[in-house]
């Protein structure tokens, strides 16, 4: 039986329709599918769009998702910066902040700054804070999504253990807050606008650190602790001699990211710290810093030729600070992956670069809540719990 939440699902995809069409995908009696659409429409989350085409009498309503019922706020925190945005129920971006800031400050420093400047988006945005459906965020670690709790994150002194998710609850009205790896919502975001059509996909970041996030028939995989995809701090074979910040060898992220490259071109007498200031030189044509690219592009392509084995994606987008230096980096991957991985995996496979660009992770984080606080159930009880707020 279809209830108001599922039927709601159906109009998700932005085409009007008909009562009488309604009735006809469902399978729904019509004063059913009435009774279903007259409680949506009083949450505000579905309302009137263009009138159908008549067949005799007065034309039908068709009715549609009305994106701006609610909206979301969505962070992605770096290692060095922080992205903030408020998005419709479509994950447009309606208004959005970003600052320079260490996630070493630790948690208190970083959501204060989410806390304050999400409210002050609020305010700019001129929207109603009792409509604020979510809260989203991405960090730069090891997180168990199920409490939003981080994990011995090698980068965030004093963030292990911390209740993120409460401590954003509090903050927003008891609203919804979910808390994810940065990388996995970087890949919901750039799956949700440029490849919703591809149900297996992998998004590989490469900036201070090196992830990856995997789409899985059209979902997120996390795995069973939330660790999927989590290729940085696999073993390259030649890097055996560099230590890594997780305490290990040889870890690709030690040798193959933006701070490696960076620390790389510093020790060559090149003003370079960050991965800001690698693809500054490469875009300047440094020639140091466009090889070590290359390179980089290849140690990756190392790890991702033995993914595509085993995963079999049908795309995979190159997204982080340093794909924005130029074809180097991309290149350097697909030579690897094409040469090393199976012929079969590799015959439609397309690695590209992200079409999102630094927009990736606050999009993503949106899509994590929408997903979640638009479910079927949880749109049968935010309905039933709060109609005077809906309304």
């Amino acid at each position: 039986m279809y209830s108001a939440g599922s039927l709601f699902q159906l109009l998700r995809d932005g085409r009007p329709r008909t009562r009488a069409e309604l009735a006809a995908e469902t399978g729904l009696a019509r004063s059913t599918v009435t009774q279903r659409v007259d409680a949506l429409l009083a949450s505000n989350l579905i309302g009137p769009a263009d009138k159908a085409a008549s067949t005799g009498g007065r034309p039908p309503t068709r009715f549609a998702f009305n994106p701006n019922a609610r909206y979301v706020l969505a962070a992605d925190i770096g290692a060095t910066h922080a992205r903030l945005a408020i998005t419709d129920l479509a994950a447009q971006v309606l208004a959005q902040s970003a600052d320079d800031l260490l996630v070493a400050a630790g948690p208190e420093t970083v959501l204060d700054w989410v806390d304050r400047t999400g409210h002050e988006l609020i305010r700019q945005a001129g929207r109603d804070p009792a409509d604020l459906l979510g809260v989203g965020i991405g960090l730069p670690g090891p997180v168990e999504h199920s409490t939003g709790r981080p994990v011995s994150p090698p980068i965030m002194p004093g963030w292990d253990g911390f209740d993120v998710q409460g401590y954003l609850q509090d903050r927003f009205g008891g609203v919804v807050a979910l808390v994810d790896n940065d990388v996995n919502i970087m890949a919901l975001g750039e799956h949700n606008v440029a490849w919703s059509d591809a149900p297996h996909m992998m998004f590989v970041k490469v900036a201070t650190g090196i992830g990856s996030g995997l789409i899985s028939d059209g979902r997120l995989h996390r795995g069973a602790q939330g660790a999927a995809g989590d290729m940085g701090h696999l073993q390259l074979p030649h890097g055996a001699d560099i230590v890594c910040r997780c305490g290990n060898t040889g870890c690709l992220e030690a040798v193959a990211s933006g701070a490696a490259i960076a620390a790389k071109l510093a020790a060559r007498g090149m003003q370079a710290s960050t991965s800001f200031d690698v693809v500054a030189l490469a875009r300047g044509g440094n020639i140091e810093a466009l090889q070590l690219l290359r390179q980089a592009g290849r140690d990756i392509g190392e790890v991702l030729a033995a993914a595509v084995s085993l995963f079999n994606p049908s795309v995979i987008v190159i997204g982080g600070s340093l794909s924005q230096a130029g074809e180097h980096l991309i290149a350097g991957v697909r030579e690897i992956v094409y040469r090393r991985s199976l012929p079969l995996a590799t015959q439609d496979l397309r690695i590209v670069q992200s079409t999102t660009g630094d927009r990736a992770g606050i999009i993503g984080a949106a899509v994590m809540v929408i997903d979640h606080a638009l479910a079927p159930a949880q749109v049968d009880y935010l309905m039933s719990a709060t109609p005077a707020a809906m309304s």
